[in-house]
């Protein structure tokens, strides 16, 4: 009986008729008074835009002055100047060394360390090698990084296909491993269905956007090895095995080649939308059989300096880790007084992604009780580790071992379809 009077409100009736209490709170029902009693005007408008958005004909627009106050993440590389989030392309031609090259991507980007003298960000990758098996698998990761393995890279030979549940695969395998980074399908033909001769622009485009939509929405790269079809081409990236719509939908390609097939040199090409067009000179290590950076030939077009985010940088890193407040009192703390506080703040809507990327400095414009307040914050965590000496890619001696075009091809493993590039070939006439 206690029990149940503390549990009873103390104003609360215990029968009809019961004394109600007195007490009444006008602030709050003052406040929400517009919740329960809207106006017919405020009816009115919530049911024209219900309306609007139900509609088969709705369109959602964003108009210029909306999307310059969106503040969109930073997308910091994965192997800084080479790899980006997204959905790429790496063509070749047949043991042009591809499987070598997503060994050694995978090795690197598992386990941290750098690549060609290029910055690392750390994280779990799975590596689809679907023309392997586990034994071959073996055989070249030993060969290439010896008995250094690395917990975080993860290999599978067999898949389902693209229209037979991989996405539900992949899914399942990033929610058991958070930290995903990469994924690597190799290759492409392996997870399509069987087309029989009705390949098409708007297949092909519907295959790598369905890719893309999930690859964007877990925020990875997704990288597809594919192929390059035997006839030649002024541009490289019109090698590409198939028609345009898988350059068309992805997010970039890389091309590999090499001037003769015996050739121990190799050149990547790479054309995307979050990077400059470049060329990557390759040497094969003859030891490792890993790919050595020679030389990088990057696109003549940079991004232009940003003086603001230098500014800022200076004003926060990691001696001055945290500054708050108004737009105001920012350009008067930078000394800035030839552009108005609205526009500082656009600009820093804008740059947001390059601020991090650039500086690590993670910025958020929101409103506090009625006044719009900057945050800027140096992250110690952030994931790009420092570029390291020249010593990262010195060769490791495994032993003493004949390099024959038969051994390489039989640790290579076959990587082409022959059966689908006779297809392509005939479908281009």
């Amino acid at each position: 009986m206690l029990t149940e009077k503390e549990m009873t409100a103390p104003d609360a009736p215990t029968a009809i008729g019961a004394e109600q209490s007195n007490q009444t709170n006008t602030t709050i029902i003052s406040q929400n008074q517009r919740y329960f009693n809207p106006s017919a005007e405020e009816i009115f408008e919530a049911q024209m835009q219900y309306e609007r958005e139900n509609s088969p004909s709705y369109m959602e627009t964003v108009s210029m002055p909306e999307l310059y106050e969106m503040v969109y993440p930073a997308k910091p590389p994965i192997i800084n100047g080479f790899l980006y989030n997204g959905t790429y392309l790496f063509v070749g031609s047949p043991k042009v060394g591809k499987s070598f090259m997503m060994a050694q991507i995978a090795y690197h980007v598992s386990s941290g360390k750098p690549m060609w003298n290029n910055a690392v960000r750390k994280g779990t990758v799975l590596y689809l090698a679907l023309e392997d098996d586990y034994r071959r698998l073996q055989e070249r990761l030993y060969r290439m990084f010896g008995t250094e393995t690395t917990s975080n890279l993860f290999f599978s030979v067999a898949s389902n296909s693209l229209n037979g549940g991989l996405i539900e695969q992949l899914n399942s395998f990033i929610c058991e491993h958070h930290n995903t980074s990469l994924i690597i399908i190799d290759t492409l033909q392996k997870i399509r269905e069987s087309e029989g001769d009705t390949y098409s622009y708007s297949r092909d485009y519907d295959i790598i956007a369905q890719l893309k939509a999930f690859s964007d929405k877990n925020n990875i790269c997704l990288l597809l090895v594919h192929h390059t079809r035997k006839q030649k081409a002024d541009d490289n990236f019109d090698t590409i095995s198939g028609t345009n719509g898988l350059l068309g939908a992805a997010d970039g390609a890389f091309v590999m080649y090499k001037s003769k097939r015996t050739d121990t040199d190799a050149t990547i090409e790479i054309s995307g939308r979050d990077q400059p067009d470049k060329k990557i000179l390759l040497k094969r290590n003859t030891e490792t059989l890993c790919w050595d950076l020679d030389k990088v030939v990057d696109d003549k077009f940079k991004a232009p300096p940003e003086p603001l985010l230098e500014k800022i940088a200076g004003l926060v890193n990691e001696h001055n880790p945290t500054w708050q407040g108004t737009a105001t009192e920012l350009l008067g703390k930078l000394e800035i007084d030839d552009i108005k506080p609205n526009t500082l703040s656009l600009k820093l809507n804008i740059n947001a992604g390059r601020l991090y990327t650039e500086y690590f400095i993670k910025y958020v414009n929101k409103r506090s009780h009625g006044v719009r307040r900057i945050e800027l914050k140096y992250d110690f965590d952030h994931p790009i580790i420092n570029i390291p000496d020249d010593t990262t890619n010195q060769s490791v001696d495994y032993g003493e071992m004949m390099i024959t075009a038969d051994n390489i091809d039989e640790i290579a493993g076959a990587d082409y379809d022959e059966r689908y590039q006779d297809m392509i070939n005939n479908c281009l006439g």
